[in-house]
């Protein structure tokens, strides 16, 4: 055709030659060209009967949560503690200025000392007293005189000693400790700082984290066979999600469900404890807690590494066609299983999805299937 007869062909000519050779399949492509089809490893989709699980939302929280407060007041002359460091119950966390209740201590013990002087005194004169009395040198009325007033004494001696033991108190205080075991945060005052005037000021937070709870919500229609393992009836397994989709090392336990139902969602409460030796699972963390109910006979499962996430979240996997093309097929993944990924939907027993070498097919692809030998499940934070 010369330039001539070109120029004379119609528009609408040459934009339809040029839509079909775009449409042109990648197949017919391949075979025009004498590419060979990219080698991917498959597996087979199988069904297998696993672990009935279903995960729940939650929130993890401490097993012991103290506030450090100031219970007399002073000046904060030191602090003795390491913000987020693990403390002992007992350990010294500050020392306030003990000149004040030190002094008092000496007060109060020269009082009980004066009180006990005074009682040794009412005791002979009551002693006497009685002798004359038995004499009759003395008149009753001297007697009784004489009893009330030791009386009185042994009571001035048990009102200073109390005074003594509050003031030992009020001077223990000035030296602030740590009421439990656990993990203290950020300091909440500073040397120098004046704490207990009018109010227990607060310090610290001490939180105990090893165990750690997880609080979640489970339907109302839920909670009757979770009350039973959660009493001890029935055993069960209790695994905890983390946000990025790892399993938590230690399987944990049901502790107990709430007795009654929030009417606005019609969910009830329930708490598991974890194990958290490392302090690797912190208080207010969002998580999911999978618990498990039975097995899950003829479950569809795939491979870990054949479900995919697209850019807008959705999870999918490349199934290989009877004429060997690749089709990007959108499921919904389940649980991930000793046996793979739990496919609720989106794929059949004995369909073929692709394990590895997506990155480098396109759907409608021609692929030369390879046994894949790797095993079912990879890492949980292959999350579809």
């Amino acid at each position: 055709m010369t330039w001539r007869e070109f120029r004379q062909l119609p528009l609408v000519t040459l934009l339809l030659s040029a839509t079909l050779a775009a449409c042109k399949p990648a197949s017919d492509e391949a075979a025009a060209t004498g590419t060979p089809p990219m080698d991917v490893s498959t597996a087979a989709v199988e069904p297998a009967t696993v672990p009935r699980t279903f995960d729940l939302p939650g929130r993890l929280a401490s097993t012991r949560v103290a506030e450090v407060r100031a219970q007399v007041s002073g000046i904060i002359q030191e602090r003795t503690f390491e913000e987020g460091s693990l403390v002992s119950k007992g350990d010294v966390l500050f020392r306030i200025d003990p000149a004040v209740y030190r002094a008092e201590v000496d007060a109060r013990t020269a009082a009980l000392a004066r009180a006990e002087a005074t009682r040794v005194q009412a005791q002979r004169q009551s002693e006497r007293t009685e002798t004359l009395l038995e004499k009759q040198a003395a008149s009753t009325a001297q007697h009784d005189i004489a009893t009330a007033a030791l009386r009185q004494a042994e009571a001035d001696v048990a009102s200073a000693r109390a005074q003594l033991a509050r003031a030992r108190i009020d001077l223990d205080y000035a030296t602030v400790r740590a009421p439990i075991a656990g993990r203290i945060g950020r300091a909440l005052v500073t040397e120098g700082a004046l704490v207990g005037q009018g109010e227990a000021t607060k310090l610290a937070l001490i939180q105990q984290v090893d165990p750690i709870y997880a609080d979640f919500n489970a339907a109302a229609s839920d909670p009757s066979p979770l009350a039973d393992r959660a009493s001890g009836r029935e055993s069960t397994e209790v695994r905890l999600v983390l946000p990025d989709g790892t399993l938590h090392g230690d399987a944990g336990r049901l502790l107990f469900t709430d007795v009654s139902v929030d009417p606005g969602t019609g969910q009830v409460s329930l708490r598991a404890t974890f194990p958290n030796p490392k302090v690797a699972l912190l208080p207010g963390t969002y998580v999911r807690v999978r618990v498990s109910q039975g097995m899950l006979p003829g479950a569809v499962t795939v491979p870990a590494q054949a479900i995919q996430r697209s850019s807008a979240g959705v999870a999918q996997a490349f199934v290989v066609g009877a004429d060997r093309t690749v089709a990007l097929r959108p499921v919904r993944a389940g649980a991930l299983t000793d046996a793979g990924w739990i496919v609720e939907e989106g794929l059949k027993a004995g369909e073929t999805v692709v394990v590895e070498g997506f990155q480098k097919i396109q759907p409608g692809m021609p692929v030369n299937p390879v046994p894949w030998k790797g095993a079912r499940t990879a890492s949980a934070s292959q999350q579809p």
